[in-house]
């Protein structure tokens, strides 16, 4: 099949500094993304277009959706579940209290409703201080990999084969890992040149096929599954930092960018950077799974 997209449009003029997280709940007709450095959760419900914007105490790569309006939070240090409605704390654990330089960055849950994530350095040092992790439903934490400079885009073929990516090596991976959580491959899948940017923030669809954003190179691109580029969305941002399917058919690819790092004239050129966009496709993606649901 091939794949054809709409020209990319601004639905959001969220200025942020370094978007990221996208989220599609399709019970609350609504795509979620953050600003980790604004430590900003933003909403947008899609049905009445009404936007929300929510404040929290910590840099936040990312937020899950359990249920009705309670969420787990990708915060600094911690995964906290809240109630978004009511602001309430209903748990929190800590993670790599032994690390304070370290934050989380991206996460997303598998087929069973497990939740990844990776960590990385705050002061994106070239140290490989970052690891993989999953925290399952019965909130039982694992490392399942280390070694990473920036943590990025885990998205998942099925229950145990993933991409991940290190966005500072510019690589990403391809891993498999066994019922207990133990890696059982992990082989590169594709290595980014300098001109293409870093790898960032992906997703999959029903066809296997991985969008891949680009940091640093205004576009998506998505590949087969052997790893042959098969389409090309160019943004009028220039880091392009997450993305994910939902919309009423599943099939809107919603994207978010950054602001982080552009020089005066990036941001002549790419006036829209920082904005959340919204791309129409003729592919589907797979719906997220609730946290902790089987």
């Amino acid at each position: 099949m091939k794949i054809i997209t709409s020209k990319p449009e601004c639905i959001w003029k969220s200025k942020t500094l370094l978007g990221e997280g996208t989220l599609w709940v399709k019970s609350l007709n609504s795509i979620f993304f953050v600003d980790i450095k604004k430590k900003k959760i933003f909403i947008l419900n899609t049905k009445n277009n009404k936007k929300k914007i929510i404040r929290v105490n910590k840099e936040i790569g990312f937020l899950s959706h359990i249920r009705k309006n309670i969420f787990i939070l990708g915060l600094k240090g911690e995964l906290r579940i809240v109630n978004l409605k009511t602001k309430k704390k209903i748990k929190s654990i800590l993670i790599e209290k032994n690390k304070p330089l370290n934050r989380l960055n991206d996460g997303k849950t598998d087929p069973r409703g497990r939740l990844w994530f990776g960590s990385m350095d705050n002061l994106e040092r070239n140290i490989e201080s970052g690891s993989l992790y999953c925290l399952d439903n019965n909130y039982k934490l694992t490392k399942v990999d280390g070694k990473y400079m920036i943590t990025n885009g885990p998205a998942f073929i099925d229950e145990k084969n993933f991409f991940h990516t290190d966005s500072k090596k510019k690589i990403i991976y391809k891993i498999k890992i066994d019922d207990n959580l133990n890696l059982k491959r992990k082989k590169i899948f594709k290595k980014f040149s300098k001109s293409d940017g870093s790898p960032d923030g992906m997703t999959i669809d029903k066809l296997k096929n991985l969008w891949v954003c680009h940091f640093g190179g205004a576009c998506i691109s998505v590949f087969n599954k052997n790893g042959k580029k098969i389409h090309k969305i160019k943004l009028p941002a220039k880091n392009i930092t997450n993305c994910t399917f939902g919309g009423y058919k599943n099939s809107d690819l919603y994207i978010t960018s950054a602001l982080k790092g552009l020089k005066r004239l990036d941001i002549k050129k790419y006036n829209l950077s920082g904005s959340l966009f919204k791309v129409k496709t003729n592919s589907k993606g797979n719906i997220s799974k609730s946290f902790g649901t089987l």
